[in-house]
């Protein structure tokens, strides 16, 4: 008991129990409400969790910055919705489809667009994403301006979530199983996938590449490999994330996938903290819910969402969780104090 009361007193630990806290709270809002809206706007912020983690990758970890985010949301929402709709695909096996769509459009989007840097590679990217909306609206296959319509839902052979599902006395209707699916994928994928990714060598390579890349390159890194693959890692998380939403909302068009989207995203990341995988998720949860909090508060709630946005970045500059931030009640903090001494005494000495 007092190893782990030891344990828990630590940053790492601190983590791990937020993360307990939150995971517990997740997939205990169904039995507190069943509100239609309720759960489809928890599906909906964790689904936006799950884009901003992909983001995360591309320019909190690898330092690229993207405006065009939100080409690969459309390429995995359209890619779902043509299969299942048009040749009669169950959902679950338009997967390896739309990871092999947003994998060739990360190829084809990132090749030629990495080579550059800072500015220029900002604007590059917001140029393609508005080709690929452009492209969708013009097209006969995607529906055209109109979009496509009658997205289903998830389905395993004959039973689908819209049949529900009687657990232990208790139903469990299509959109809280569809919450629940979406829960468990963000927290395979985003939440334990990406801090391993993040810890592990290839991290380290990102990182040292949003450092300094002219470094990176210098100490053996090759960095356009490490920037293509953090590109193609972050499309293919905004892929899955746009089947997911495909089949939430059941329809899509080319309105649901403008600049504005990408701005969305990009905020969260930059308000939530970037690198921070806790700060992301604070930022996307921000970004998604406070303006609909604020639709029966505030007659103007654009007009109070832009202010919260300003005091956050006067007040949070690094962000709501930034990277390295230490928790002020944490025990790491005060190890920190005690071990940075004996280098300063030397440090004198010489």
């Amino acid at each position: 008991m007092e190893s782990l009361k030891t344990y828990f007193s630590g940053q790492r630990g601190v983590y791990h129990g937020i993360a307990i806290a939150v995971v517990v709270a997740v997939f205990a809002l169904p039995f507190i409400t069943i509100d239609a809206y309720t759960i489809q706007l928890a599906t909906q912020a964790l689904i936006y969790v799950l884009l901003a983690l992909g983001l995360n990758v591309v320019v909190g970890y690898a330092g690229l910055l993207d405006l065009g985010y939100v080409a690969f949301y459309a390429v995995g929402a359209y890619t779902s919705g043509i299969l299942t709709t048009r040749l009669g695909w169950p959902m679950w096996a338009t997967i390896p489809a739309v990871v092999a769509a947003c994998v060739l459009a990360g190829v084809v989007i990132g090749g030629p667009t990495l080579r550059l840097r800072s500015d220029y590679l900002a604007i590059v990217t917001l140029g393609f994403g508005e080709i690929i909306r452009v492209t969708a609206q013009n097209l006969s296959i995607t529906g055209g301006p109109s979009g496509i319509f009658g997205i289903p839902t998830w389905s395993f052979g004959s039973w689908s979530f819209n049949d529900g599902l009687t657990v232990g006395g208790l139903f469990f209707n299509g959109k809280i199983l569809l919450y629940y699916f979406v829960a468990i994928v963000v927290m395979v994928l985003g939440l334990i996938g990406i801090p391993r990714l993040a810890n592990g060598r290839l991290g380290r390579a990102w990182r040292a590449v949003r450092d300094d890349e002219d470094a990176a390159e210098a100490m053996g890194v090759n960095t356009y490999t490490t920037k293509i693959t953090a590109y193609i890692i972050g499309a293919v998380w905004a892929g899955l994330a746009g089947q997911l939403n495909a089949s939430l909302i059941t329809t899509i068009s080319p309105t649901s996938f403008q600049f504005l989207q990408s701005a969305l995203v990009l905020m969260a990341v930059v308000i939530g903290g970037m690198g921070s995988v806790p700060g992301v998720v604070l930022g996307a949860l921000f970004i998604t819910l406070a303006p609909e909090l604020l639709r029966d508060v505030w007659e103007n709630r654009s007009l109070m969402f832009g202010i919260l946005l300003l005091a956050v970045m006067l007040f949070r500059p690094k962000g709501l969780w930034p990277a390295t931030s230490i928790l002020p009640w944490s025990r790491d903090k005060h190890r920190a104090k005690v071990d940075t001494k004996p280098a300063q005494a030397r440090a004198e000495e010489v």
